[in-house]
């Protein structure tokens, strides 16, 4: 199984030497680290902004910075009578949609997930999960058997603290469960598709025994707002291709998501792309199933 660490060599050396100072809402992110029994911090809890988050995650901070990352408290602890260590990093992403896109970002759908907060996934001495608007990420050295056990309660700890921890983002229940790939599901802040104007975007991956594709949706203020977007996005991906309209419904080939399905309900844009001419029936479907659950009486 693939993991993702980042660079933890050193960690306690880093974060020793660049604290950052406190700014407004600081204390309520370092108040979420936990007391835990038979455990001690092994040197005061640091916060971290978007200014200075590099200096502790390097090059993987601008993934964070793009999700609109607030700040992050860090808790470096020591095993009480033990060789133990664990570390607590707490990530402030502003709201719960912007926690989801960088929690999904890092996870595998193969990955072994567990009912910790909305969702985690424990691999190789780390628990992350998601929570309300935090993504945390726990981290465990030396604790041999018992790892998995400290990790579990240092995450309930933590919930303790964080209180309701909320859900997956509404959208999500009216993509098709047909041919969905478990645990695909992602949402792009920014520059979604590769367009600067289209933003919030959530994406799901299928695969049918002859291929796969990915359906999306994209929320916007209001009916108004999304059919000018829809007109925007067609007058910039289409122009000049072979396209075709039923229901409202468009479609057209696109030198790099191949065939592309777009269309708009009330708020929301959805559609289907990477769908190549193989899995089209398949992706036609998913595109009217999703469509059909955005105007469905829903949490939406």
């Amino acid at each position: 199984m693939k993991t993702r660490r980042y660079r933890w060599a050193g960690v306690i050396l880093a974060v020793a030497i660049f604290p950052s100072a406190a700014w407004p809402g600081a204390v309520k992110t370092l108040d979420l680290l936990p007391s835990l029994p038979g455990w001690s911090l092994a040197e005061k809890p640091v916060l971290y902004g978007p200014e200075s988050l590099f200096e502790y995650i390097d090059g993987a901070a601008e993934a964070f910075i793009g999700y609109d990352f607030v700040d992050a408290a860090v808790g470096q602890y020591k095993q009480d009578g033990g060789a133990g260590a664990l570390s607590i990093d707490i990530y402030d992403m502003g709201r719960p949609l912007n926690a989801f896109g960088i929690y999904a970002s890092e996870r595998y759908p193969e990955s072994r997930f567990l009912p910790i907060g909305v969702q985690g996934y424990l691999e190789e001495g780390t628990l992350n999960f998601l929570a309300g608007k935090y993504y945390i990420k726990l981290m465990a050295y030396e604790a041999g058997d018992k790892t998995e056990a400290a990790l579990r309660a240092c995450a309930a700890a933590i919930l303790a603290k964080i209180g309701d921890p909320g859900g997956f983002p509404a959208a999500l229940s009216a993509f098709p469960a047909e041919n969905r790939t478990a645990n695909s599901e992602k949402f792009i802040l920014k520059s979604f598709l590769g367009l600067e104007f289209l933003k919030n975007g959530l994406v799901v991956s299928y695969r049918t025994g002859d291929g796969g594709f990915d359906a999306f949706v994209i929320e916007t203020a209001g009916e108004a707002d999304a059919a000018a977007l829809l007109t925007r996005y067609l007058a910039k991906a289409a122009a000049g291709t072979a396209s075709s309209a039923t229901g409202g419904v468009v479609r057209f080939k696109d030198p790099y998501l191949d065939n592309v399905i777009i269309g708009r309900s009330g708020r929301f844009l959805f559609g289907i792309n990477k769908a190549k001419d193989a899995v089209l029936a398949a992706a036609e479907k998913t595109a009217a199933g999703l469509a059909a659950g955005l105007v469905s009486p829903s949490k939406l």
